[in-house]
């Protein structure tokens, strides 16, 4: 039965997936302890959702970005300016926060297919950068891919440790760009912190996953995780064409942006295209750019109505005092009711 309406879930989505996300592990909310502020600051407690609001049914997190007309973020609005619609119905804002402080999760998924080989030096000198201009709170974990996926370093709040496993990134041919994303996403079940956000660094096209492009969304749709992602090349023309040669063809310059693309949208994050890493000038600077929108951002919460109704539910958030300002959200909300005992 939970498999039959799994597979219903997004019937009446474009590209609809029919795959069982409730193999997922739903996470359990837990009362998080007080943690250490950046040096010369207070120590803190950690500025998260109550527990009574976040175990009832229904609960909904969502990550906002809000930029004027030049793109530059706004971060003094306040909980009445914003407006939350779920399949065009309003919602009661419940928890509001500026994430300006917040902690986050990150995890770092880095591809290793041949055709990085000449770009592992200006993508560990953006990384590591990125690192250690981090909240020294944030947890991270580093993830590389190439015929398979990798974890190289579980989550850490001690930056060093991924800092030091960059140095074992080393090629292989075949590019598993999906079944990386979707074990990078398993991975976010262990995730310390509320907000949470992948960052894929990849320079070509998925050509040896046995994840279907089609659980990949699905997954990135049942949770709570910003997927950032820089894509390395040419665009690729005709995504996900199956095209059998791909598998035996030697490494082009053709990035799947599309896919990249999609990926961010659904989430609410940002994909960037750089067609030639250079000196990696380009690239630590759309890493430092992630890590700074990522400190540019509000989290809302709300509860959803007819929580043991299996669905996926449109999400729009706008700030109707202010027209003028763009709103960036995930797309929308997959309602999975709790698991019962068979």
């Amino acid at each position: 039965m939970a498999t039959a309406m799994a597979s219903s879930l997004f019937a009446t989505q474009q590209d609809a997936p029919s795959v069982n996300i409730l193999s997922i592990p739903q996470r359990q909310p837990v009362a998080l302890p007080s943690i250490a502020a950046p040096s010369g600051q207070p120590e803190t407690s950690l500025e998260v959702p109550s527990l009574k609001l976040r175990t009832q049914p229904g609960f909904e997190q969502v990550t906002v970005t809000v930029t004027d007309s030049s793109g530059k973020y706004v971060t003094n609005l306040k909980e009445d300016d914003f407006r939350i619609l779920e399949d065009g119905h309003q919602r009661p804002v419940g928890y509001f926060r500026i994430d300006r402080s917040a902690p986050v999760s990150i995890g770092i998924i880095v591809d290793c297919s041949t055709s990085m080989m000449t770009k592992f030096a200006q993508a560990r000198r953006a990384i590591t950068s990125m690192v250690d201009n981090l909240d020294p709170r944030d947890d991270i974990f580093l993830e590389s891919f190439s015929v398979e996926a990798r974890l190289l370093q579980p989550f850490t709040v001690d930056h060093q440790q991924i800092i030091d496993h960059l140095r074992l990134l080393h090629a292989v041919k075949s590019t598993s760009l999906y079944d990386a994303v979707f074990m990078g996403l398993y991975e976010m079940r262990l995730a310390r912190r509320d907000k949470r956000a992948l960052l894929v660094i990849t320079d070509g096209l998925d050509n040896t996953s046995t994840t279907r492009w089609e659980q990949v969304i699905a997954t990135a749709r049942a949770m709570r995780v910003l997927i950032y992602s820089v894509g390395i090349g040419e665009q690729m023309v005709n995504t996900r064409a199956n095209r059998w040669w791909e598998v035996f063809a030697s490494d082009s310059d053709e990035v799947d942006m599309q896919a990249l693309r999609t990926l961010s949208d659904e989430t609410g994050a940002r994909a960037f295209n750089l067609r030639r890493v250079g000196d990696g000038e380009e690239l630590s600077r759309d890493c430092a750019a992630i890590s700074n929108e990522l400190r540019q951002q509000y989290t809302l919460a709300y509860v959803s109505p007819d929580p043991m109704r299996l669905s996926y539910r449109s999400l729009h958030v706008d700030v109707p005092k202010h027209p003028e300002l763009s709103v960036r959200v995930r797309k929308g909300v997959a309602i999975i009711p709790p698991a019962t005992p068979p």
